[in-house]
Parts: structure tokens; sequence; C-alpha cells
């Protein structure tokens, strides 16, 4: 049986794309720690955990097409960049017997940008529009916390990039 955490849920801030996040993932945790079951909260860690392991292996079903998306542009990400390098790229791709489709798209038109961050950024709201799409059904159960907290991943990774010294890494950059 399916547990729903309707307080939990309604009383965290929303999250929206490109705001400053309102805690870290560990807050976020410790939070969820003294809401939910214990087994659930060992879900939401396992599949925050297990983003890159196997599709077939998550925890909650729902999920396998997150990770199968994910899985699937990086592989292309991957195939894009290792043409350009005229690498191989079959030794840094990811075992994908069912690729997602719209991927190949999303990374294409990622990696004709021009700008590295703007790529990025691109990228991000890509997935982060597929997790709204996951979302549709799902009000107050756990795979809506976990949602919640990959979005939350990609937003405090947006707030070290902002934060990070930008002076140090053109330098490092321009060794």
């Amino acid at each position: 049986m399916t547990s729903y955490y309707i307080y939990l849920i309604s009383s965290l801030p929303e999250l929206r794309f490109g705001d400053k996040p309102p805690f870290s993932l560990e807050e976020f945790l410790n939070i969820c720690s003294r809401a939910i079951s214990d087994k659930d909260l060992e879900r939401l860690i396992k599949e925050l955990t297990s983003l890159y392991g196997s599709i077939d292996k998550g925890l909650l079903p729902r999920l396998k097409e997150w990770r199968r998306f994910n899985r699937s542009l990086r592989n292309e990400l991957v195939k894009l960049r290792a043409k350009r390098k005229n690498e191989e790229a079959l030794k840094y791709l990811r075992a994908d017997d069912n690729p997602f489709t719209p991927a190949t798209h999303t990374a294409l038109l990622a990696y004709r940008n021009r700008n590295i961050l703007d790529a990025e950024k691109f990228l991000d709201l890509e997935r982060w529009r597929f997790l709204d799409g996951l979302s549709c059904g799902h009000y107050f159960d756990i795979i809506l916390l976990v949602i919640y907290a990959l979005k939350l991943k990609i937003l405090l990774r947006w707030d070290n990039v902002y934060a990070s010294d930008k002076d140090r890494l053109l330098e490092e950059a321009l060794k």
C-alpha cells in the first residue's frame, strides 16, 4: 500500500527552475526522516543514489522512465562529443537496451549551442520538464518526494555554478 505524506509535501517550498534552492539535500533528507516511514526514506535515498545504475533495478517503477531518459540523454551527448574528438564512443556509453528517442533531439540542440553554460542550462531545463511530466498523477506519495529531491539537486547544481569563483575558474581554463 502506498503511503501519502500530505502534510510534508504541502509544507515544502515550491521549486522553480532558476530559483535559489531553499535548503540543501541533506536538510531535505533530514526533514523527510522526521515525516516519512523508514522504508520510504530508504527508497528515497536509494533512488537518489542509483540514478545512473541499472534501469531495471530501481525501486520505484515510475522512475524507470526518468532513468531511461537521463541515460539516453547522456549517451547521446557522449556520441556527439566523441564524434567531435574523433574518438570511439562505445567505451564511454552505458548499456541502454531501450533508448528514449526524444533524448537524441534534446542532446543535439544542446550540443549545437556554442555557449557551454547555456547548453548545460538547456539540458537541465529539459530534465526539469521531464520530471514535471512524471509527477502527473502523483500528489502526496514517495514518487513526488523523489521528483522533488531530483529537482532540488538540479537547483543545487546551479547554485554551485553561480557561487563559484569565476575568476579562479577562468585562470584555470586559460592555463
